[in-house]
């Protein structure tokens, strides 16, 4: 073999990359600051206060002595995991969240599919339509749909009167209705946004092939916009396990709605007898619940997709 044979066979070494310097470091810097303050302050921080309160227990010297906060390990999360009340306000936001979640975003989704498609006209005004009721805030919503509930002061007084739709077995499902109504709109703006950023010639091509709409909906545009759905189911989980301006609006209307009635109802009872830490056991607990519960959701969806 010659030289030349042996230097051409010779594999060629890939030159090392060199990491280059970052540049411009100090303006980067500055413009980082402004949202990293915010962050800290309104974010990272009250979430480290919350978990020091946590650990802190209240002792006093004597029945009338001054209270003074100690150091007190768990002992506010033993307390948390003694509470009954507290347990079955989860269960009943869980079991809230089982039968709304699914039935709003089944909503989003037909409304979604139905502005997408080329059947439908007057768009824009439909569009609108749906969006309104997020843009009515929780509690003026919650107020105007317990005066329709409401036997007395409802204008259907007569099917409100013959059908208690506060009562304790139904008061659930009835604030159930008023988060379905707001947020509707809501999550049917993000799955429509997804479905405009769909390539038109996957439709164009299926209508070739002899698809009509029912099927492209179903085949195509339900599987490529799953993302979006399961983005929206996300959100979804997290407010559920926050709901709190409905059920506490609704204690004005009924005695059906207790103090305890779902977590955030119990912190915020707690915190008014005081006990502020045990209100940030509490928080923290339910905290974690939320990050544990999306996350295994987010797994879940994306095992699902990658088979």
């Amino acid at each position: 073999m010659t030289t030349d044979t042996a230097v051409r066979l010779t594999p060629s070494r890939a030159p090392k990359k060199t990491r280059q310097p970052i540049r411009h470091k100090r303006a980067i810097a500055i413009f980082i600051a402004p949202f990293a303050a915010l962050f800290a302050a309104f974010y990272l921080l009250p979430i480290g206060w919350a978990i020091f309160q946590s650990l802190l227990v209240v002792e006093r010297d004597g029945t009338f002595g001054k209270p003074v906060e100690v150091f007190g390990g768990l002992t506010q999360y033993i307390l948390v995991f003694q509470n009954e009340a507290f347990w079955a306000s989860v269960g009943r936001v869980l079991l809230f969240g089982a039968v709304q979640v699914p039935v709003m975003l089944g909503f989003a989704l037909v409304l979604a599919l139905l502005l997408d498609s080329p059947l439908v006209k007057g768009k824009k005004f439909f569009r609108l339509a749906f969006f309104v009721p997020y843009a009515v805030p929780g509690v003026i919503a919650a107020i105007m749909w317990g005066y329709l509930y409401s036997p007395n002061l409802s204008p259907f007084a007569g099917f409100t009167s013959e059908f208690d739709l506060l009562s304790p077995s139904t008061v659930l499902w009835s604030i159930a209705n008023v988060v379905t109504w707001v947020y509707v709109g809501y999550n049917m703006l993000i799955i429509y946004s997804a479905l405009l950023a769909l390539p038109q010639e996957i439709f164009e091509a299926a209508r070739l092939d002899g698809a009509n709409q029912w099927q492209i909906a179903w085949s195509i545009k339900i599987p490529l916009v799953a993302p979006a759905i399961t983005l929206t189911a996300i959100f979804s989980i997290i407010g559920t396990l926050q709901l709190l301006a409905e059920p506490q609006v609704f204690r004005s209307f009924t005695s059906s709605v207790s103090s305890t009635f779902t977590p955030n109802l119990a912190v915020y009872a707690t915190s008014a007898v005081p006990n502020v830490s045990l209100a940030a056991a509490m928080s923290v607990i339910l905290a974690l619940a939320t990050f544990v519960m999306s996350f295994a959701f987010l797994k879940f969806t994306q095992r699902k997709a990658d088979k």
